[in-house]
């Protein structure tokens, strides 16, 4: 008689890690049983604090999220729990639809990653799951009931709904009247949800860029085709605004009138602005404009990662009431319900492209001024960020360890013509330089790449400390 193997036994075998972003991994390691093993384990550890008869299912348009969906119904249902099953839709309007509900949810989504993997992440019935949370899914130790045959249930668009009336009662009547907004819908899983939003706002929306396959956006490391194809349709279809997501729309892509795509992390420092919030949480590799705009009463600066920006935000709303954080990839985390005129917007702890985007297009309507006026009076400090794929893991963190000790070696090797002053290992290596320029190289805690960040004083000399920095450790690989 064989042995019933343990959720915590088949997890591990897997050889799936939990990232910054839920767990991810190759498409292949995720097994019907796989997938069923993380949701049993995710509904066990979660019965240690919470009720959960039903839970919320949700996707992206990834070919194989489907087939991983079904798995995790079939194995929520042996376990006695019903199954909301809301199909493809951006992961902050499931996480929206489940907290009002009280009920844990899950998403199966890659994000940004390419189509041959993919990735689970989960909520609790209060938002995103702790790094406790995450160790206690390991650990759960459940026993693996027999499954069934692999099956989703009726999709209901009640979550859609809910996240669409959170916009258009907050951005009241048509405030984007008179904009042509084009909206590059790609595969993203809100795209249609998207356009029906702008389009209540009042925009005239122009659709761009729609594809049946998988593309895979990453809104830290856009592409040069991207940013070229960007300026053409803004100047082929005079736009007064470009919008993107990321694979499950909680990181937006905001472009300008020119067509220039905005760094996410000045994106989110202007929702802030506008938002009035008090204090915030960022990851040390955001922009330091952040502090230097005097905006805020407190910033405190994190580890990479919505996990840990939430923790910080946690603390942060026991001292002040409108507390928000958002990460260099533009996902704005709202930590406080607001208020404006009687109308009233709940706060989502989770990563939104969405509110950040709109906040920018309404206040540059409002004020009758173009998106890219809006930055105008920011302090002059740019970022750039690109990525070197295929780039082991394990070397990255040798490689990152030695330079930590030895700071003359990094510059060598990078090349970089002024000293190093200073360097933060709070999440990689962030070395501050004598000029005042920043180079932060990360290992993705997502899929073996090497992620470098850069800040000066102009964007030309950012994106030269990139293009520098990553063309010599390619050498090294």
């Amino acid at each position: 008689m064989s042995s019933v193997r343990s959720t915590t036994a088949i997890i591990h075998d897997s050889g799936i890690a939990f990232g910054t972003s839920g767990a991810r991994g190759l498409v292949e390691q995720f097994t019907d049983e796989v997938c069923a093993a993380f949701t049993v384990a995710f509904i066990t550890a979660m019965r240690d604090s919470f009720p959960v008869e039903r839970i919320a299912l949700g996707m992206d348009r990834r070919p194989s999220s489907p087939a991983m969906a079904a798995a995790c119904t079939s194995a929520a249902h042996t376990l006695g729990v019903k199954v909301n099953d809301y199909g493809v839709l951006p992961t902050p309007a499931l996480a929206l639809k489940a907290m009002a509900d009280g009920i844990p949810c899950i998403m199966i989504t890659g994000s940004h990653i390419p189509f041959n993997r993919n990735g689970i992440k989960f909520y609790r019935p209060d938002g995103e799951i702790t790094k406790a949370d995450e160790t206690a899914i390991l650990n759960a130790e459940a026993a693996m009931p027999t499954l069934p045959a692999p099956v989703r249930g009726e999709v209901s668009e009640a979550a859609n709904q809910a996240y669409s009336e959170r916009f258009t009662t907050w951005f009241p009547g048509e405030p984007l009247k008179g904009w042509r907004v084009g909206l590059y819908q790609h595969s993203a899983a809100g795209r249609d949800l998207n356009a029906h939003i702008l389009s209540e706002l009042g925009a005239d929306v122009v659709v761009l860029g729609r594809s049946e396959a998988f593309v895979p956006v990453d809104t830290e490391a856009v592409s040069d085709e991207d940013q070229a194809q960007g300026s053409a349709w803004a100047n082929q279809h005079q736009l007064q605004a470009l919008f993107s997501t990321d694979g499950d729309g909680d990181r937006p892509l905001l472009g300008d009138e020119t067509g220039t795509w905005q760094r996410g992390d000045i994106v989110g420092l202007l929702c802030a602005r506008a938002l009035g919030i008090e204090a915030l949480a960022v990851p040390v590799s955001c922009n330091t404009a952040i502090e230097a705009c005097g905006a805020f009463q407190l910033v405190e600066r994190t580890r990479i990662g919505s996990p840990y920006v939430l923790d910080s935000m946690a603390k942060l709303s026991k001292r002040f009431t409108r507390v928000a954080g958002f990460e260099a990839n533009g996902g704005f985390l709202l930590g406080s319900r607001l208020e404006s005129d009687g109308r009233q917007l709940a706060a989502l702890p989770t990563r939104d492209a969405l509110l950040p985007a709109l906040t920018l297009m309404v206040m540059a309507a409002q004020r009758g001024i173009n998106l890219s006026q809006l930055i105008a009076d920011l302090p002059a400090r740019y970022t750039a960020s690109d990525r070197l794929k295929d780039f082991a893991t394990e070397k990255s963190h040798a490689l990152l360890a030695e330079w930590q000790t030895s700071p003359e070696l990094m510059q060598q090797t990078l090349g970089l013509q002024t000293g190093i002053s200073a360097v933060n290992s709070t999440d990689g290596l962030r070395a501050t330089l004598e000029n005042g320029d920043i180079v932060h190289l990360r290992p993705s805690g997502n899929a073996p790449e090497l992620r470098c960040y850069s800040e000066s004083a102009s964007q030309a000399d950012a994106s030269a400390l990139v293009k520098q920095s990553l063309a010599a450790l390619e050498k090294l690989n």
